[in-house]
């Protein structure tokens, strides 16, 4: 009888095929949205991305290997399911060893606030889903994309800082890293 397979080899897979999906859709010919020019707030400047922090860069690749884990409300780990905060402090936890925790409006009164024309993978993205400051909280990724666990559509997934629902209510980015 073959052992069930354990949670670093489905993380891995899950990460190999995260990767092996954008190295497909980079290489696709299909025409793809433009990237993101000037997120909501950011002076008007053609300033190359600034480089990732070596925890940053942890904090985003663990970030994907969460994609299509599932929604719960208050949730604070993938096999339980997880909320957008629960989902920051998680991560941040095993990639970074940051200690994080709270809701979103917790969360963005901790670390450091910078410019939205400074943000790196890594970085934290803060939005006003629900009429309230700082409901809703996702980890920035570059190339204008961030990683969040909304309860929309039930899972983990990645959405473009210039979507039109999430620009309208973009707030602040915060940074935990130099």
């Amino acid at each position: 009888m073959a052992a069930a397979p354990s949670c670093l080899s489905i993380l891995a897979a899950r990460c190999t095929a995260v990767c092996a999906a954008l190295v497909l859709a980079a290489c696709s010919t299909t025409p793809t949205a433009p990237p993101i020019e000037r997120l909501p707030g950011a002076p008007q400047s053609q300033a190359p991305a600034l480089p990732a922090t070596e925890n940053g860069n942890e904090v985003a690749l663990y970030a994907l290997s969460l994609i299509d884990t599932g929604y719960r409300f208050g949730g604070k780990n993938p096999s339980a399911g997880l909320d957008c905060s629960g989902m920051v402090s998680y991560i941040f936890g095993q990639a970074a060893n940051y200690r994080i925790s709270g809701s979103a409006a917790d969360i963005a009164r901790q670390g450091r606030q910078i410019d939205p024309s400074q943000l790196r993978a890594g970085d934290l993205v803060f939005f006003n889903t629900m009429n309230r400051p700082f409901s809703h909280v996702g980890i920035y990724l570059g190339d204008g994309r961030f990683v969040h666990a909304p309860s929309t559509n039930g899972k983990v997934h990645i959405t473009r800082m210039d979507n039109p629902y999430f620009s309208r209510r973009f707030e602040m980015a915060r940074t935990y890293f130099n």
